[in-house]
């Protein structure tokens, strides 16, 4: 009898096994785990291509047609989240293998509140006073922050992450303001902002936050005149997705000292150890850990578990294409 091989991928903080309780499936399934990111398509094909079933963390390993149809055993994906934009479904369904998802009740929250220390790590050069501090220095070379209250928060995105940060906003005493490319006034409202066109929020925002799902639209949505139309000085912080905002304007922006950025995602992750933005003075950098919380991965892997133990009893659930028509 052949024995199922599942992979567990991309686990970067060695947490998955301590984050539920494997035994069920260990019963069932030959586990290997993968703690590394692959360094390329070749490599993940390479080592992948003779498992069953991949439990994937979000979208840190894309998985393109091209990588699919090169993983000839593959059966199941079991995708913590709710989504992936780094997957291609149509591939999957095509295929007939199964994508099942977990959801990601607590990473709303999560994300809100990294974007949230960002925004306070930069404005008060936090990063900077703790490493001065572990230098034995005491202030000195730390520069002077700025305050937050009565200063102007912009949204670019008012879901769920945005809404909340429109609620820590006034907490900090900031005027809210917000846009997006489908938002009206009643839903800039619902959401505790203000809205106002892109010019306007780009011109009036002391610190803009971005808060909107990465597609064809809304890549690059912050470019090189968008970033020199807004205030010298302020601050971006992204915790949504790398490539909305072009990383060269960015980069230009900040080389200029015209903007501060405070990070939690980039166009390629893991972030190469020798990319310019790492060696930049006016910049706040988190590692993707918006959701990485242990919450939320022991959300992740107990469903996970849950969800590969179903489509091994022939009864798959959570599918993120309901149609699909398993090999």
């Amino acid at each position: 009898m052949t024995t199922t091989r599942i992979a567990v991928l991309d686990d970067w903080q060695g947490v998955a096994k301590g984050s539920a309780d494997w035994t069920a499936l260990e019963s069932r399934a030959t586990l290997t785990w993968f703690e590394n990111a692959f360094e390329s398509e070749d490599a993940a094909a390479a080592a992948l291509a003779d498992f069953d079933i991949l439990i994937a963390m979000r979208e840190r390993t894309a998985f393109p047609a091209t990588l699919i149809a090169r993983l000839p055993k593959l059966r199941m994906i079991a995708l913590t989240g709710a989504r992936s934009w780094t997957l291609d479904t149509a591939a999957c369904t095509a295929r007939g293998i199964v994508v099942s998802t977990t959801g990601g009740q607590r990473a709303t929250a999560a994300t809100a509140e990294i974007a949230l220390g960002l925004l306070l790590a930069a404005a008060r050069a936090i990063p900077r006073a703790d490493a001065s501090m572990r230098e034995g220095v005491f202030q000195r070379g730390v520069p002077a922050g700025d305050v937050l209250d009565g200063k102007v928060l912009g949204l670019l995105g008012l879901g769920k992450i945005g809404s909340r940060m429109a609620r820590y906003g006034h907490a900090l005493g900031m005027r809210v303001i917000a846009w997006s490319q489908n938002m009206t006034a009643e839903l800039a409202q619902a959401g505790g902002a203000e809205l106002v066109d892109k010019d306007t929020l780009l011109a009036a925002s002391d610190a803009l936050s971005l808060h909107v799902v990465l597609s064809d639209r809304t890549r690059g949505i912050i470019g090189a005149g968008d970033l020199a139309r807004m205030k010298r000085g302020a601050i971006i912080v992204n915790t949504s997705r790398g490539p909305l905002i072009d990383e060269s304007a960015l980069l230009a922006a900040l080389r200029a000292g015209h903007v501060t950025a405070a990070l939690d995602v980039f166009d390629h992750e893991p972030l190469p150890s020798d990319h310019p933005l790492r060696a930049l003075p006016n910049t706040v950098l988190t590692p993707h850990q918006g959701y990485c919380a242990r919450e939320i991965y022991e959300q992740f892997y107990s469903v996970s578990i849950e969800n590969v133990i179903a489509f091994l009893d022939g009864q798959p659930v959570r599918l993120l294409d309901p149609d699909v028509r398993p090999a």
